[in-house]
């Protein structure tokens, strides 16, 4: 076996796995170096809208349909019933040892149509059978190999590990945190907005909050809190929940279990263990603490400190920085996925550029993207924080993050839509940067709506309510704003179960809208477009066709 390749990657995680599927797909010589062992526990579970679209176009574009198997719960049939499925985002806000207020909760429904409702994905089967997919595509990958330093000169890398040594024209560092070229370069950056710190596992025998709480008829939520991601969220922090044993076909009994907190706030008790601190920390809010009665965590408590860092360049001569090797935010949103998927495809293109030499300046693009999705992504998140503060802050803060998901969603869809090749794909979603699409009306509400809350003082009543009220003005002043958002901002605790509906397609006010924002989103398309578009995506995505012939229900076999 040869030691020379054309790509070496560090790190068999879902980022740097897909990435290598693309490039041996591809017919590149790629070598994955891997410091662990696959299974493995990982974070980062829960999809989202933006991530599932993400891995259908790279998929469909890179001609690697397995990169789609996670976007959809229509693929469990494929991938197993080992995953959860999640059909929407739940959040209930929480006061210091009072019982929870039933107006301050959402839910923010996922709709069905028409790929099918979202995944938690449970990491430890989909990384192993994405790097399996890398392997099959003709990958070399080396686990339990980890990489001891690395030397790049104008010609070649030269990566060392404790059994030998390999060369290759390009290294990528998919390898998180501890990014061996981030920590030899000193490329750190940890000047963020946001700062949170973790405390999480996988348990056993978490009750829906539920059966301790209220039910799902005094919520009068669409869907039971069971069925998707919840979030408890109180001032300076919150609490993830993410069964994957929440369908009648599971396999799987495990939750995955996460608070967060600002240690500015909640600063860590070393006294106690990561678990002692956890229950000692959730015995504040009464309604929390009843959920995880009796539980029974399954796997080592992991505690860090302050997790956010990003890093002042991401390129350098014959190398890149991947994923969470690049920065990190906030599990919060759960964006993390969608950044560093949305990344890849920046980084594959230029990657399978047949110039061995890979300059710099080819890698530009894909440095400026990445750095704005860790910019958008602080943001967005302390933002979110600040507003936990007080429920009047978060419950129009919230729509922001709504909307930006939305539009960035549509965006994405309709680039995959129109693109025929992934060089063409890549350079449509180039300026995207987290949220809103690249709507230049959502960045400009974005950057006013942000100022706003960066300015009030949460635990000024008075200053709240102006606030509120300026935040609430220049949503009704957005005409482009969907119908759904509007009745959230006047007090409904959730958007609509059937987002598919005939007023949708109305000519001022529906889907499409009109005027920049129409232009922006869907162009000179027509109506009749788009539900021919709509019906030809639900019929390729269904679980029928997916079960009989995913390949060849895209027709993308043979496209290179």
């Amino acid at each position: 076996m040869s030691d020379t390749f054309d790509i070496a990657i560090i790190g068999s995680g879902i980022a740097g796995a897909s990435l290598a599927a693309i490039l041996a797909r591809h017919g590149k010589r790629v070598l994955v170096l891997e410091a662990k062992t696959h299974p493995r526990f990982a974070i980062g579970e829960s999809m989202i809208l933006e991530t599932s679209e993400t891995l259908r176009a790279l998929a469909t574009l890179y001609d690697v349909p397995e990169l789609a198997y996670y976007s959809s719960e229509n693929f469990l049939p494929i991938v197993g019933n080992s995953h959860g499925i999640k059909r929407h985002f739940s959040f209930l806000h929480h006061s210091e040892n009072e019982p929870l207020n039933f107006n301050r909760s959402f839910q923010a429904v996922i709709p069905k149509q028409p790929h099918g409702h979202e995944l938690h994905v449970y990491r430890q089967d989909s990384d192993y059978f994405l790097t399996s997919i890398a392997i099959s595509y003709g990958a070399t990958v080396k686990q339990n190999t980890p990489v001891n330093d690395i030397t790049i000169t104008d010609k070649c890398v030269t990566i060392k590990t404790d059994h030998k040594a390999f060369k290759a024209d390009f290294i990528v560092d998919s390898g998180g945190y501890k990014s061996i070229i981030a920590e030899k370069f000193k490329l750190r950056d940890y000047d963020l907005q946001t700062h949170s710190r973790g405390i999480f596992t996988h348990m056993i025998d978490v009750p829906s909050f539920h059966d301790g709480a209220a039910s799902e008829k005094e919520f009068g939520f669409p869907y039971p809190l069971t069925e998707g991601t919840l979030h408890h969220v109180f001032d300076g922090g919150w609490l993830w929940v993410i069964p994957f044993n929440n369908h009648k076909k599971s396999t799987n009994p495990l939750c995955s279990v996460g608070l967060m907190l600002d240690p500015r706030k909640h600063p860590e008790n070393k006294n106690l263990s990561p678990r002692d601190e956890f229950f000692s920390f959730i015995k504040r809010f009464p309604d929390i603490e009843r959920q995880f009665c009796g539980t029974k965590s399954v796997r080592q408590w992991t505690r860090s400190g302050r997790i956010q860092y990003s890093s002042t360049k991401l390129i350098g001569k014959r190398f890149a920085l991947l994923g969470h090797a690049a920065g990190f935010v906030d599990p919060l949103f759960s964006k993390g996925m969608y950044a560093s998927l949305s990344c890849v495809g920046q980084l594959a293109t230029p990657l399978l550029d047949n110039n061995k030499d890979y300059p710099v300046e080819n890698f530009k693009v894909y440095e400026e993207r990445t750095k704005a999705f860790i910019k958008s992504h602080d943001r967005l998140v302390a933002n979110s924080y600040k507003s936990f503060q007080n429920h009047k802050l978060w419950s129009v803060y919230l729509i922001l993050w709504l909307l930006g998901a939305y539009m960035e969603f549509v965006k994405l869809m309709n680039c995959r839509i129109e693109s025929k090749t992934y060089t063409e794909y890549t350079a449509k979603t180039k300026d995207l940067h987290l949220v809103g699409g690249n709507f230049i009306e959502f960045d400009h509400l974005a950057e006013k709506i942000d100022e706003i809350i960066t300015e009030v003082d949460p635990l000024n009543g008075p200053d709240v309510n102006k606030a509120v009220a300026n935040i609430k003005a220049l949503f009704a002043a957005t005409d482009w704003l969907p119908d759904a958002f509007v009745q959230a901002l006047k007090g409904k605790n959730h958007l609509p179960k059937n987002k598919i509906r005939w007023s949708l397609l109305h000519k001022k006010s529906g889907f499409m809208h009109h005027g920049d924002y129409r232009k922006h989103f869907f162009g000179d398309h027509k109506k009749i477009t788009l539900i021919k578009t709509f019906m030809n995506e639900k019929q390729k995505y269904s679980e029928t066709t997916l079960t009989n012939g995913y390949r060849h229900s895209l027709n993308i076999k043979g496209r290179f």
